[in-house]
């Protein structure tokens, strides 16, 4: 990996404590959708620490010409950094890394799984499968607990009228707790969601993001589904 200078071009709240930062793309950056960087903000004061970095899928895609990532604004010093960095502000991005990248056959299925923050490497992947129309049935199925809290719920619905291939299934889990309307999904994601959602598919592979441990619960419904766990391409994360 390399390192890259950037800026703070743009910032802005796309859910209920969910910021969306797009940064200068630097020269010679390359990267797949699907892939993470990490994003350090020097403070100047000696050589970078891990207090220093964060690592974040990337939310933009390939042909874009900005570097963007999305996170939930906890109470953490990194965070409160990164909240306080005023436009033109200056990073470093490292990178990039991953290998959660959509599968080249296109005549087998894609399922994304996402709970929440884990939408934001799907994000590039659909946007490139938008972009470049790309013959793979895609599905994703997003869970979250009220429309407030929900990322990118318009510019989803957005790939679903570009991308004839790309089908959401989104569901609100507290809708009891909403101020906002929602006539879709309301039920958690279990076995008998995904054989209904994916029983016109064509030998599809799953991607699940996450914390660990919604990793491994989500892997154990897959299972009950009746998915091959060779069939099942997974990335984890801590502390977003």
């Amino acid at each position: 990996m390399s390192t890259y200078d950037a800026t703070l071009k743009s910032k802005r709240d796309v859910a209920q404590g969910t910021t969306f930062f797009s940064f200068s793309r630097p020269k010679g950056f390359e990267f797949k959708s699907g892939q993470a960087i990490d994003l350090i903000l020097p403070d100047g004061n000696g050589p970078v620490t891990d207090s220093d970095r964060h690592a974040f899928s990337i939310v933009s895609a390939p042909f874009q010409d900005e570097l963007c990532v999305t996170t939930r604004m906890r109470d953490s010093a990194y965070k409160r950094r990164l909240k306080a960095l005023g436009i033109g502000g200056a990073v470093k991005i490292d990178g990039p890394f991953g290998s959660l990248t959509l599968h080249n056959k296109a005549s087998r299925a894609g399922v994304f799984i996402a709970g929440g923050i884990g939408i934001t490497p799907f994000m590039s992947i659909l946007s490139r499968a938008a972009h470049e129309k790309l013959s793979h049935r895609l599905l994703l199925i997003y869970s979250n607990r009220r429309p407030e809290d929900t990322a990118f719920l318009p510019e989803l619905h957005k790939f679903e009228q570009q991308n004839p291939h790309f089908t959401l299934l989104a569901t609100m889990t507290e809708m009891v707790k909403s101020a906002q309307p929602w006539t879709g999904e309301t039920s958690f994601v279990d076995a008998d969601m995904i054989k209904r959602a994916t029983r016109d598919l064509s030998d599809p592979i799953f991607y699940l993001v996450g914390p660990p441990a919604m990793v491994e619960a989500m892997k154990g419904v897959l299972d009950h589904a009746g998915v091959d766990e060779d069939d099942i391409r997974t990335e984890e994360f801590y502390g977003y």
